[in-house]
C-alpha cells in the first residue's frame, strides 16, 4: 500500500452503548413493554453488551489509523468511564443531537445511522464502525478514498444468487434473519429508483461515506422511506440496512466497487473457538469480532483478554 496523504480531512465515527448501564437499561426496559410483536434479533443481548471492545478499537485507530483527524462516539446519554474527554480529538455526541424529537427514545441503531451526516462538525469524508470493529494493521487514507476522485471505496462481499426473477424473496439460501431482510429493503429502493440491482452485501466492517451523499439520502432522494422507519424505536423488519449508502455511492458513480476478502476485512464470530486462529490465518487489514445471539456468556469472557493481547498499550483516548 502506498503512503499516500489525501488533501482533505477524515474522521471516524463509532456508535457505543453500555448494555450493562441499569439506569439506561431500565429505561429500555420500560418502553420495551410498550412494543408489541418485536423480532426476536431485535432484543438480543448481542446488541447492546459492552466487552471493552471501543476501548480496544481506538487503540488499534491510534496504532493503525494515526492519520484520522477526529473520533466521535455517539451514544445515548452515556460517556466510557475511561474515555479522556479532555482529548480535543474525541466527542461524545448524544443522540438527542442529531435525531428528530419522534424517533426518541431510540434502541435502533438502523435510524440512528442515517442522521449522522448531523453531527456538528463532522467531515465530508469519514469513515463509520461499530465498536466491534479493529484496525489491524498500518493503513493510509487511500485504503478507504480513491486517491484521484475521493470517492469512497465501496467494500461489498460478493453474494451468489440463483432465480433472479425471486431475487427479493428468495435472495439467500439460508436462514433470512432481521439483518438480512433489511438489507434486501435497501436493494429494492435502489433497485427502484435507479435501476440497478446489487446483490453484493455489507463486509461488516469499518465503511468509508460522504456526509453529503447520507444528508441527501435522508433529506431528499429517499425522505418519504426515511421518515417511515424513524419511529422504528427497536429494529424492525421495514428497516433499511445502511448498505443504502453504499449502493447509492454505486448507482450515482460517487463509490468505488472493491470485493472484500478475508485478507483486507475479516469478520470473526465470537462464539467461534479460536480468534487468533483467523488472525494468524489471513493477517487481515480490518477485522469485526461479531457478537451474535448464537453467543454464550462463557464466549463473551473471552473477548476482553483477547483484545488485550492484540492492543496491550493505552492510546491517548484514555485517561
Amino acid at each position: 500500500m502506498k503512503n499516500y496523504t489525501m488533501n482533505f480531512d477524515i474522521d471516524l465515527v463509532y456508535l457505543w452503548v453500555d448494555g450493562s448501564d441499569i439506569e439506561w437499561l431500565n429505561k429500555k426496559n420500560a418502553y420495551l413493554n410498550k412494543e408489541k410483536g418485536l423480532n426476536i434479533d431485535a432484543v438480543s443481548k448481542a446488541r447492546t453488551m459492552d466487552n471493552e471492545e471501543l476501548l480496544h478499537s481506538l487503540r488499534s485507530a491510534e496504532m493503525y489509523a494515526s492519520w484520522i483527524r477526529k473520533i466521535f462516539i455517539v451514544t445515548d446519554n452515556q460517556t466510557p468511564k475511561w474515555l479522556n474527554t479532555t482529548n480535543s480529538r474525541v466527542e461524545i455526541i448524544d443522540i438527542r443531537q442529531i435525531l428528530p424529537p419522534r424517533a426518541l427514545p431510540c434502541y435502533n441503531s438502523v435510524v440512528i445511522e442515517y442522521f449522522l451526516y448531523k453531527i456538528p462538525g463532522l467531515s465530508e469524508h469519514f469513515l463509520y464502525a461499530n465498536d466491534d470493529m479493529f484496525f489491524s494493521k498500518k493503513l493510509t487514507p487511500d485504503f478507504f478514498f480513491d486517491s484521484k476522485t475521493g470517492h469512497p471505496i465501496v467494500r461489498l462481499q460478493r453474494s451468489y444468487l440463483g432465480n433472479l426473477t425471486n431475487r427479493f424473496k428468495e435472495r439467500f439460501n439460508i436462514h433470512r434473519n432481521l439483518y438480512r431482510i433489511t438489507i434486501d429493503n435497501a436493494a429494492k429502493l435502489i433497485n427502484n429508483h435507479f435501476g440497478k440491482y446489487y446483490s453484493a452485501t455489507p463486509h461488516h466492517n469499518i465503511d468509508a461515506y460522504l456526509r453529503s451523499d447520507l444528508e441527501r439520502i435522508t433529506e431528499d432522494v429517499f425522505k418519504d422511506e426515511i421518515n417511515a422507519i424513524v419511529e422504528n424505536h427497536f429494529r424492525h423488519e421495514t428497516d433499511i440496512q445502511r448498505i443504502l449508502f453504499l449502493y447509492y455511492a454505486l448507482a450515482t458513480k460517487k463509490g468505488v466497487l472493491k470485493y472484500s476478502n478475508r485478507y483486507d476485512s475479516c469478520r470473526i464470530r465470537v462464539y467461534k473457538p479460536d480468534y487468533m486462529k483467523f488472525i494468524d490465518k489471513y493477517k487481515p487489514y480490518l477485522f469485526c469480532l461479531n457478537d451474535t445471539p448464537r453467543a454464550t456468556d462463557a464466549d463473551r469472557a473471552r473477548i476482553q483478554p483477547f483484545l488485550e493481547s492484540l492492543f496491550p498499550n493505552k492510546s491517548s483516548f484514555e485517561k
